[in-house]
C-alpha cells in the first residue's frame, strides 16, 4: 500500500458545512431580480458546482436575467454568509496530524473568489499550499484539471494523492485523474474510503 504524500480538499460539504450558506446566498441573489427561492434540487446543484453554472441554472427559467445575475453575484458581499458556513469540528487536528506527517495539502472546489476569504476568516489558510478554484483551473471540476496542476506543484503521483469529497462531481473530480476518493459523509459514492470524520483517517496505514 503506498503511503500518502499529498492530501487534497474539496471546501463544500466537506471542509465546511456549507449548504445553508449556500441557499443563503443564491435566494439573495435571485431575490435581487424578484424571483422565488431555489428548489431542493437547486440547492443540490449550486452545491456541486461552480458559481457560474449554478447561477445559470437557477436563472434558467429567467433567461433575459442570466447576463445581470453573473455581473450582480460579483458585488454581493460575501461576508455576511460566512456566518452560516460551520466548520467540521476536527479539522484543524486533522491538519495539524499531516502536517507533523509533512503532508502536502490542497485545496480543489468550484468556488470561486470567496475560498480565500473563507480560508483567511477560518485562520487555517498557512496549512495549504496550492488552492485550485473554478477562477484558476484550467477546468473546472468535474474535470481533472486541478488535480493535476496540484500533484505537479507537490511532485506527488496519483498513487501518492488522496482526495477528500462528498458528491458525485468529487467522484468523477478524482477518479478522472486516478487519485484515490475519501467519501466524506457520503456512503453511495465509489470511493476507496469512506469517512464521517476526518481523525478516522489517521488510524489508516496510508500514512504510516
Amino acid at each position: 500500500m503506498t503511503r500518502k504524500k499529498l492530501v487534497i480538499f474539496d471546501c463544500d460539504g466537506v471542509m465546511f458545512d456549507s449548504k445553508y450558506a449556500n441557499e443563503k446566498f443564491y435566494n439573495h441573489v435571485l431575490a435581487s431580480f424578484g424571483h422565488p427561492p431555489m428548489s431542493k434540487e437547486e440547492l443540490e446543484y449550486v452545491h456541486m458546482h461552480s458559481v457560474t453554472d449554478s447561477v445559470r441554472y437557477i436563472f434558467r427559467h429567467y433567461p433575459d436575467d442570466i447576463d445581470r445575475a453573473l455581473d450582480h453575484r460579483l458585488e454581493v458581499d460575501y461576508a455576511p454568509f460566512l456566518d452560516y458556513m460551520k466548520m467540521e469540528p476536527d479539522l484543524p487536528e486533522f491538519l495539524e496530524f499531516l502536517k507533523r506527517r509533512s503532508c502536502g495539502m490542497a485545496i480543489s472546489t468550484n468556488r470561486t473568489n470567496t475560498m480565500n476569504r473563507i480560508l483567511n476568516t477560518s485562520g487555517i489558510a498557512p496549512y495549504f499550499g496550492m488552492v485550485m478554484t473554478a477562477a484558476n483551473a484550467p477546468r473546472p471540476k468535474p474535470w481533472p484539471d486541478a488535480l493535476i496542476e496540484i500533484m505537479r506543484y507537490y511532485k506527488c503521483s496519483e498513487s501518492e494523492t488522496l482526495y477528500i469529497g462528498d458528491s458525485v462531481v468529487d467522484e468523477e473530480h478524482a477518479h478522472s485523474a486516478g487519485v484515490d476518493l475519501v467519501a466524506f459523509k457520503n456512503q453511495e459514492l465509489k470511493a476507496e474510503y469512506f469517512i464521517n470524520r476526518f481523525m478516522e483517517l489517521s488510524t489508516l496505514p496510508i500514512f504510516e
